[in-house]
């Protein structure tokens, strides 16, 4: 088993958050893992990307050419990546900043609307958990008590009063990507 998970988007949406929590949970399920971030200087609003290698062999190298699974986060994020996808690979997309599912050569595409869902939820911290969330049903890598459980252990306790807002965002992105699995058949 080998997972290359590529995420993007813009500084302050959570990119390399949703990054480490995937490594952490991968972590604790046995596997190998490498997380390698980039980032502008910039605090928020600059490029921000990720990589994940999650596999229970050696981890080689921690970039990604082409990559079995991205999360795109935002419109540059998209025009700039999307065509990097392995075929068959799953490409999880913030519809609420993209509207339009971009070209995709025999990929399979999740879009999720996860700005609304973090609105209808309360909390605007939640945006790169439904994301999440949606990736974990479609790549079934990993189930999102896992994520879940990695978050939990990271999040300072102060902060643990957040946690079923973030389990509900979860629950959601799942829900949107067992769906579109199912519809696959």
């Amino acid at each position: 088993m080998r997972e290359e998970l590529f995420m993007a988007g813009l500084g302050g949406q959570g990119v390399n958050l949703a990054g480490q929590l995937i490594a952490r949970a991968g972590m604790d399920l046995g596997l190998n893992v490498s997380w390698f971030p980039i980032y502008d200087p910039e605090v928020r609003g600059g490029s921000s990307t990720c990589t994940v290698i999650l596999t229970d062999e050696r981890v080689g190298s921690p970039t990604s050419d082409h990559p079995t699974s991205m999360i795109l986060m935002s419109a540059d994020a998209v025009g700039r990546f999307a065509d990097r996808a392995v075929e068959g690979g799953l490409i999880v997309i913030n519809s609420s900043l993209v509207h339009e599912a971009p070209a995709c050569h025999a990929c399979r595409m999740l879009m999720v609307p996860a700005n609304e869902i973090a609105v209808e939820i309360g909390n605007d911290r939640t945006v790169n958990m439904s994301l999440l969330g949606a990736w974990a049903a479609g790549t079934g890598i990993m189930g999102i008590e896992d994520i879940a459980a990695s978050l939990r252990a990271m999040l300072p306790e102060r902060h643990h009063h957040h946690m079923p807002d973030n389990e509900e965002a979860l629950r959601r992105g799942a829900a949107i990507g067992r769906s579109a699995c199912l519809g696959d058949d």
